[in-house]
């Protein structure tokens, strides 16, 4: 059943003074769908469910949607009910919320925080969107170096339903600073009468609050981690990061990723919440940009005009030559920036990229000199121009995984985002300079002026 339909549902049973009924019928879906539910409805219904829902529950809902509906939620209700959703929704979810309100609107919610609580969000608010710091949540369990393993488990039990993950517990010393971690696994084997020292990893994989969440989203991919600390320039432990949160980044960055190869500034909400005159300003830019540098093949069909003339069946080469070299192309940039994305690839393995796409570029180009050859005879525009085409092809298909693997890894290496060397930016580079090889080829085996 769909979001929509529950609603439906939930709203008939509501309407029949059955809000008992409607909030147990809720309170079986899982936290998405009941905030999927939630933002169905209509506004005076879901403010009477949200009222009624037990404090751990509404939280929890609140969690799932959007800061705009979350801001109304709780400026429509009572100050205490609202103080209590706030500080029952996890660190990470308040940050987002507070960045996404006018200031005046945040300070009104912060001002609800205990002042402990409100200091070190405020500390994870000054992180930039991008980086580890803004990913962080305070929900962690703590213990100190001092402790025993079973004042650790102790502590666990204590504040273990406040934590967003109760798999490890972070050992910190009296300044704060992360020195070791233990699994909960390892905490329950231990020797109760066993110092914290003993038990678990002093050299703990952290993340720099500081740091791209592409970074923090590599580490707990490369570990398999649940959740991965962030320490600040001195080691002091700030938060930890979910795989969950990790999770949304990586859907977030190949979603920019995909809308970049495309040609295409990324959106900031989804499809369907984007403007039309903002789905223009984010396209204009760039499709001006390639109808600049597109013009170029213009000015290469007007420079070979004579020769064009003097061998017409040239021109019915163009757009497979064209087309075969930007398609190469764009599998080539698709293939490096994934890479890129991942840490596969660095600017220091070059030479290694060059190297391989030369050969493979090679490989291709034969197979596609092959194929241009054979079309050119079944087109039967003249055995002269059979070789004229394979070569070509050869050229073209060997340039164009040369220039498609050497841009991304400088544009990496330029700290700019190596997915704008999209699909049409290489399609419109390739094409000028396709056209180029391939009138330059033609003149030199037709021995042509």
């Amino acid at each position: 059943m769909q979001a929509a339909e529950w609603a439906r549902d939930i709203t008939d049973i509501l309407h029949g003074q059955d809000e008992q009924g409607a909030l147990e019928r809720l309170a079986r879906l899982q936290p998405f769908d009941r905030a999927q539910v939630l933002a169905h409805m209509e506004p005076q219904d879901r403010l009477r469910l949200v009222r009624s829902m037990p404090v751990p529950l509404a939280a929890e809902t609140l969690e799932y949607l959007e800061p705009e509906t979350q801001y109304r939620i709780l400026d429509h209700l009572d100050e205490p009910r609202a103080a209590a959703l706030l500080q029952g929704m996890s660190s990470d979810t308040v940050v987002d919320l507070l960045l996404a309100l006018h200031p005046l609107q945040a300070a009104r919610l912060k001002a609800w925080l205990p002042p402990a609580y409100r200091e070190r969000i405020d500390t994870l608010m000054t992180f930039p969107e991008n980086t580890a710091g803004s990913l962080a949540t305070i929900e962690y369990i703590a213990a100190r170096e001092g402790w025993t393993v079973q004042q650790a488990l102790d502590h666990v039990r204590k504040v273990g339903h406040d934590a967003e993950v109760v798999s490890y517990v972070y050992v910190v010393d009296a300044r704060g600073r992360l020195v070791r971690v233990a699994s909960l696994r390892e905490l329950i084997l231990a020797d109760p009468h066993a110092s914290l020292t003993s038990v678990g990893r002093a050299d703990v994989i952290t993340v720099r609050a500081t740091a791209d969440r592409e970074e923090a989203a590599r580490l707990l991919t490369n570990y398999d981690f649940v959740a991965l600390p962030v320490v600040d320039d001195r080691h002091r432990l700030l938060g930890i990061i979910t795989i969950d949160d990790i999770v949304d980044v990586i859907h977030r960055e190949a979603t920019e990723d995909i809308q970049r190869l495309g040609g295409s500034v990324p959106l900031a909400e989804s499809y369907f919440k984007t403007p039309v005159p903002m789905l223009f300003r984010k396209r204009v830019g760039w499709l001006l940009t390639l109808f600049i540098a597109g013009a170029y093949t213009s000015t290469v069909l007007h420079h070979f005009e004579d020769l064009l003339s003097q061998v017409v069946g040239l021109t019915f080469f163009i757009p497979l030559l064209i087309g075969t070299g930007g398609n190469t192309g764009s599998q080539t940039v698709a293939t490096l920036v994934r890479a890129l994305a991942v840490g596969e690839v660095t600017f220091r393995d070059m030479l290694r990229v060059l190297g391989r796409e030369l050969a493979t570029g090679t490989l291709l180009g034969a197979v596609m000199a092959v194929a241009t050859y054979v079309r050119a005879y079944t087109l039967g525009v003249g055995i002269e121009l059979g070789p004229v085409v394979a070569v070509t092809a050869l050229f073209i298909v060997v340039w164009a995984s040369m220039v498609s693997a050497v841009l991304p890894l400088l544009l990496h290496r330029l700290r700019v985002d190596p997915a704008v060397v999209s699909g049409p930016f290489i399609s419109t580079l390739v094409d000028g300079t396709g056209l180029f090889i391939y009138f330059s080829v033609a003149r030199a085996l037709l021995n042509l002026s």
